[in-house]
């Protein structure tokens, strides 16, 4: 149910690089990758690398895969980290190179990839969910796998799953993901016809309310804001002038803003309102 490969070792040819800070863009112009060596008790060192031959490498390789640095005819067995690229152009910048001492145990991240067709998913009973695509793992260089693949077959019903716990490590290979993980597992499927369905009820709700709305002109209807409220109208349908007498003796509001202390005008609404970068936006 669960294969795990082992990695293939790589090599790789580098020169002792002098030229260090912005002035490695002339390396980059020149096919070369500015790299750096270090390890445990393992002094840092800056090399350069032609670019090409890493980048097949590393596409081999992973971070996982041994690569046999060749420094002035002296290998020294590494793994590839800490690799950074351009955000745009997706080139590769820079890289480091962690030595390793074959003896002695290392940590790092591993591929889980799924093979196989769920029974649930071939008989349209659910989907495949992946919730964990990498673990931690612990094995001396030479044991560590390229990827650890799940066979998800045998999942047949909706909740069906794999965890972290169920998987079978290799001799000398310790996963140290939380056992209780989810590696995989079978999610509820929405057919069809459950789609629609939800569609045309949602329609359904929306014709109801829409026919409950108020009238246009029915009395109650707010105010639009920013809009000036006319003056009551007069007897016989026509707006009160500014001052004339209303039915039952008594004037209209006038629309002077007194608390503002201009007369006879709107106090302006302040329309300037923040935007990112703390500009007005223009009219």
């Amino acid at each position: 149910m669960y294969n795990i490969q082992i990695m293939k070792r790589f090599k790789l040819a580098v020169e002792k690089r002098k030229i260090v800070g912005k002035k490695v863009k002339k390396l980059r112009k020149e096919g070369l990758l500015p790299a750096n060596i270090y390890g445990r008790g393992v002094k840092s060192q800056s090399l350069q690398v032609p670019y090409k031959e890493f980048e097949k490498v590393y596409k081999e390789a992973g971070v996982t895969g041994i690569v046999d640095v060749e420094i002035d005819k002296q290998v020294r067995p590494s793994l590839i980290h800490n690799v950074q690229q351009d955000y745009y152009k997706h080139t590769l910048l820079h890289a480091d190179f962690f030595q390793v001492n074959l003896k002695e145990k290392v940590t790092t991240m591993v591929k889980v990839v799924t093979v196989g067709e769920p029974k649930a998913v071939s008989e349209k009973l659910g989907l495949l969910l992946q919730p964990l695509s990498e673990v931690e793992i612990e094995a001396l260089p030479t044991d560590l796998p390229d990827k650890i693949e799940v066979n998800v077959g045998p999942l047949a019903q909706v909740n069906d799953q794999i965890t972290v716990g169920e998987i079978k490590a290799p001799t000398g290979v310790t996963i140290l993901t939380d056992a209780n993980q989810v590696v995989a597992k079978i999610g509820e499927l929405i057919s069809k016809e459950a789609a629609e369905q939800a569609a045309a009820e949602a329609a359904a709700a929306e014709a109801a309310k829409a026919a409950a709305a108020p009238t246009e002109g029915a009395e109650g209807t707010p105010t639009v804001e920013g809009e000036t409220p006319q003056p009551a109208a007069a007897e016989g349908g026509k707006p009160a002038a500014p001052g004339q007498t209303t039915e039952g003796g008594a004037k209209p509001a006038s629309t002077s803003n007194a608390a503002s202390g201009q007369t006879g005008k709107t106090p302006a609404r302040n329309a300037t309102q923040s935007v990112a970068g703390g500009e007005a936006p223009k009219k």
